[in-house]
């Protein structure tokens, strides 16, 4: 039997991925910063918190992450923890840096320092693109961060190539579009936004706040998100791949959507709050998964459509 180590196992991709991977026998190790303490929500609400073997674990302390790894001794490690959200980086850049820039080093060094034999999925994202316009962003699209979390990612993405080359180690980075489900919590935008909506059905006398509704985002279902972290390990050679649907939305398409799917008019309830502007933002994301269907055989089947109709049939 395979052993995996989910680093970040109590958040929406790392749940999702252990449902995955208990699916095809594997043994599902996860990590925590404080694994006595946390509630591990989603894995509870998948219904697998009992199948799962927990540990505590800092990313960002390496004799941490080396005992981890000793102790576990697993076939595959995926690296999905870190600080998660663009906006909050602007607020809080040093431990947004830290946790995935550093965090991801640490792992890189351990695998390297107990022998390398250990495969390494890496979180990756396409804020590393920043604006690409209408253009769709592929493997060889230059990076242009522009918020403290995208730096962050890009940093981490170029230690993984780096170890990849310099080391030999079987280790790759997933450049993921927006990708959501109802796990997701209501920091998010689209849940913030899912959620708005069906309680306004409901009768809440509520407004919607939102930011900048016009940027425009490739928008995916995340349960299908986290096959490609998966398929991207059984490969012969590791690479690095871009996944996305390949359409691009306006948040104001999102918001109409889901309004419109609980029989509301979206304008009569959202107000704009130009204090929610970030100092730097994305006008138009979207991605070319071409690379990850010729080699991985992956495909996205749900559009963004799909993914706001399936959040609202799950509240």
């Amino acid at each position: 039997m395979k052993k995996a180590l989910i680093c970040g196992i109590s958040g929406q991709d790392g749940a999702y991925l252990a449902k995955l991977l208990l699916s095809k026998g594997y043994i599902v190790c996860g990590t925590s910063r404080d694994a006595e303490i946390s509630s591990f929500r989603n894995l509870l609400r998948l219904g697998i918190r009992e199948e799962v073997k927990l540990e505590s674990m800092s990313l960002t302390d390496f004799r941490s992450v080396l005992q981890v790894l000793t102790k576990i001794q697993p076939d595959e490690v995926y690296n999905l923890a870190g600080q998660s959200s663009v906006g909050l980086s602007f607020e809080q850049p040093v431990e947004t840096l830290e946790s995935i820039a550093t965090g991801t080093l640490n792992l890189l060094e351990a695998i390297r320092f107990t022998g390398g034999h250990v495969k390494l999925y890496n979180a990756g994202s396409s804020e590393c693109f920043g604006d690409t316009g209408d253009k769709a962003a592929d493997e060889n699209t230059p990076f242009r961060p522009r918020s403290p979390y995208a730096v962050a990612k890009a940093a981490a993405f170029w230690e993984v190539a780096n170890y990849r080359e310099a080391y030999g180690l079987f280790a790759c980075s997933g450049i993921l579009y927006n990708h959501e489900s109802p796990l997701r919590p209501e920091r998010f935008v689209t849940q913030k936004i899912v959620a708005a909506a069906c309680r306004i059905a409901r009768g809440s006398k509520e407004k919607l706040h939102l930011g900048d509704i016009s940027v425009k985002r490739d928008w995916g279902w995340a349960p299908e998100y986290v096959e490609a972290m998966y398929l991207m390990l059984q490969q012969e050679q590791p690479d690095d791949y871009v996944i996305a649907t390949g359409e691009s939305h306006s948040l104001e398409e999102f918001v109409a959507t889901a309004f419109s799917y609980v029989g509301l008019d979206w304008r009569e309830h959202v107000v704009t709050d130009t204090s929610l502007y970030r100092p730097t933002d994305i006008a138009c994301g979207r991605g070319n998964s071409a690379k990850a269907k010729e080699k991985l055989g992956w495909q996205a089947k749900y559009k963004m459509h799909d993914v706001v109709r399936m959040m609202i049939e799950a509240i």
